[in-house]
């Protein structure tokens, strides 16, 4: 599948209890020794994604988002605004990956990616 769906993240209140709910639900071990508190249970091989979860940056309630690999952001995105969706976070670096966030028209948010998360 072309812009193949790489990294879910659940995000929430309380960022260890996600955790541990995941992980031991699915038996995955996330590695919680992260900035921000964010724990991540990376793939081993196959098919899949990556997987994390945290605390919301905003204390919140957090929410559930899904990151496609694209092969270029900015065209994404302009994509995105021409189909009745918005830009939500603009295209930024974060460690080896390019990033951007997008709304759909009802609002549901997306992350965007052109590297490895």
């Amino acid at each position: 599948m072309a812009n193949e769906i790489i990294h879910a993240e659940v995000v929430g209140k309380d960022g260890p209890k996600l955790q541990k709910f995941f992980g031991d639900l699915f038996d995955w071990n996330l590695n919680t020794d992260l900035p921000g508190g964010y724990g991540l249970a990376e793939k081993t091989g196959g098919s899949g994604a990556d997987f994390g979860a945290g605390p919301s940056p905003d204390g919140g309630s957090g929410w559930v988002t899904f990151y496609v690999r694209v092969p270029d952001i900015e065209a994404t995105l302009a994509k995105a605004a021409s189909l009745g969706g918005a830009v939500v976070m603009p295209k930024f670096t974060a460690g080896n990956a390019t990033l951007a966030m997008v709304a759909d028209p009802e609002g549901h948010v997306i992350g965007l990616t052109e590297g490895s998360m």
